[in-house]
């Protein structure tokens, strides 16, 4: 709570609160270190002998008239199979209006079927707009976690306020999830994710900091689709993850961790280790196991290491998101990749793409053709212009959208002459940063704002400033926003952010823990910046 500007009281707040406490701690924590090689957990009756839906429920991507809903059956996640039989299991689920599941408005059987894991996508159709929902799945006397859920409003329907968060870079090993469990307890209308859900590194015995036992599979790096989903059962076993996945809708988009870092098209970040066919190979094991264990539409399920992440979501008059994949079409990064690499003319090159070309004429149609009052960009990586060097000269981040200037150009074009509130939010960067967006004609006009996000727990509890690659702690935060005039705000505390809009203003609250190395930290309100409509460009209230 901001003791300086307290929330108006809402009358059923604390009934919604008490059912997020209940769901999210409800779940039944698995001791990593029981994980071993047995036989499955259930026998020809469907009969089970530990709960089975251990890794939650989530449901995502709203519709005014529709939901997907998931969950994963896996006894015991941290198995190749999850101790599931070879076997379609036949699974029971149930929608209602409130968390006592009562008026039930739907109720029916899916199959969970081991060729995806024993993962459930059902699509719940024939739902009204703009309404919350309570569903559950059910099994053999097992029942799953209550989820919230809600559908989107129609796209002509006026919409008072939206509130949603967005996170990203949650690497298990290096610290508790706790912002999960804040956010979980915001009420919010959505929650989007913009990459690196997993990490593809090994493990070592002890689980990092949560100093927790981890089975002898988890120390190699994933490259095969046993060994991806073996990764996405060890993170989705986080009751805090899984609090935040059980309160709220998600939109979700994938960065590079969730394959292999800073991969850029058919090439790995090792391309001398990977042959291309051995890339791909991996790519399709990657992305099989990602639509597994995520919300996704069957529009997402991939073919091959091939996977169509792109897509907008409208809530209303009021605000669509455009949702980017930045690392499945891009040209591989110029000038080796550097994080700040001075005089690279390469970043220049009218042929190099960050979005492909498909995906940039789909996004420059979207911002044309849209008629809500914020039009937002949900993107992987910082889209403004960051200089890292101190002094005269320039230097640019290769991997971010300064080393694609031709496609930055092309969308800023398309912010200053279609769109009167571009807003731009983006993950990746393991700290907080506000950014002006500047016209590619004339720096000295803003023409968009951009919000990134600090990680979850990436990069462990950090300090109030980013001191990254620095000896003297704050000269790199703070030298960056000294050298830009267009940033304005660094920290480099872990957390998410927060945004509430309105037809006339958008609010951002930078959401900050101040330690992941041990759990249950407070959070806070670090910054507030306000963004008024027809105004590009933060103010702070």
């Amino acid at each position: 709570m901001d003791l300086e500007d307290p929330p108006t009281p809402d009358s059923t707040a604390h009934s919604r609160r008490r059912f997020m406490r209940v769901t999210g701690e409800a779940t039944v924590f698995v001791l990593v270190g029981n994980a071993q090689a047995s036989s499955p957990a259930v026998d020809k009756k469907n009969r089970f002998e530990s709960d089975p839906f251990s890794l939650g429920v989530a449901s995502g991507d709203p519709l005014p008239e529709s939901i997907v809903l998931w969950t994963r059956l896996a006894p015991n996640p941290f198995e190749v199979d999850g101790k599931m039989p070879n076997r379609k299991v036949p699974v029971h689920w149930v929608v209602a209006k409130n968390e006592k599941l009562k008026p039930v408005v739907q109720t029916g059987t899916t199959v969970a079927d081991p060729e995806h894991a024993h993962s459930v996508h059902l699509v719940v159709e024939d739902l009204e707009p703009n309404t919350e929902y309570y569903y559950q799945f059910k099994i053999d006397g097992w029942r799953s976690q209550i989820g919230r859920t809600k559908t989107a409003p129609t796209p002509e329907s006026s919409i008072d306020e939206f509130t949603f968060a967005f996170a990203s870079c949650q690497a298990w090993p290096v610290g508790f999830f706790t912002a999960y469990r804040h956010m979980a307890e915001d009420e919010l209308d959505l929650i989007i994710h913009l990459g690196d859900y997993i990490y593809e590194y090994g493990i070592g015995p002890n689980g990092g900091i949560r100093n927790t036992s981890v089975p002898q599979a988890y120390r190699t790096e994933p490259k095969t689709l046993d060994r991806y989903r073996q990764q996405y059962g060890l993170y989705k076993s986080d009751s805090n993850l899984q609090a935040a996945h059980a309160s709220a809708p998600w939109l979700i988009t994938r960065d590079d961790h969730e394959v292999d870092n800073k991969w850029a098209s058919e090439l790995a970040q090792d391309p001398d280790e990977q042959t291309v066919t051995e890339f791909l190979q991996r790519r399709a094991a990657a992305f099989k196991a990602y639509y597994e264990h995520m919300p996704f539409r069957p529009a997402q399920q991939p073919a091959g290491p091939d996977q169509k992440l792109y897509r907008n979501y409208t809530f209303g008059d009021l605000i669509e998101f455009n949702v980017l994949d930045t690392r499945l079409y891009r040209s591989d990064q110029a000038c080796g990749g550097g994080l700040s690499v001075v005089d690279c003319q390469e970043r220049f090159a009218e042929e190099r793409t960050i979005l492909g070309d498909r995906q940039e004429m789909w996004l420059v149609n979207n911002l044309k053709n849209s008629t809500v009052t914020w039009d937002v960009l949900a993107n992987q990586v910082p889209f403004a212009k960051m200089d890292f060097e101190q002094g005269a000269e320039k230097g640019y981040r290769m991997d971010q959208w300064d080393g694609y200037v031709a496609d930055q150009r092309t969308v800023k074009s398309a912010f200053e002459i279609d769109v009167e509130n571009p807003i731009v939010i983006t993950g990746d960067f393991h700290s907080n940063w506000a950014n002006n967006i500047e016209s590619a004609p004339d720096a000295s006009k803003t023409i968009g704002t951009e919000f990134i996000g600090t990680s979850i727990s990436s990069g462990g509890d950090g300090s109030e400033y980013d001191d990254w690659n620095s000896d003297e702690e704050g000269v790199f935060g703070t030298q960056v926003v000294k050298e830009n005039t267009n940033v304005k705000y660094n920290n480099n505390r872990r957390g998410y952010v927060r945004c509430t809009l309105t037809p006339d203003h958008w609010q951002t609250d930078f959401q900050v823990v101040d330690y992941v190395t041990r759990p249950r930290a407070p959070t806070r309100i670090d910054k507030r910046f306000v963004v008024d409509a027809g105004t590009p460009g933060l103010q702070t209230p």
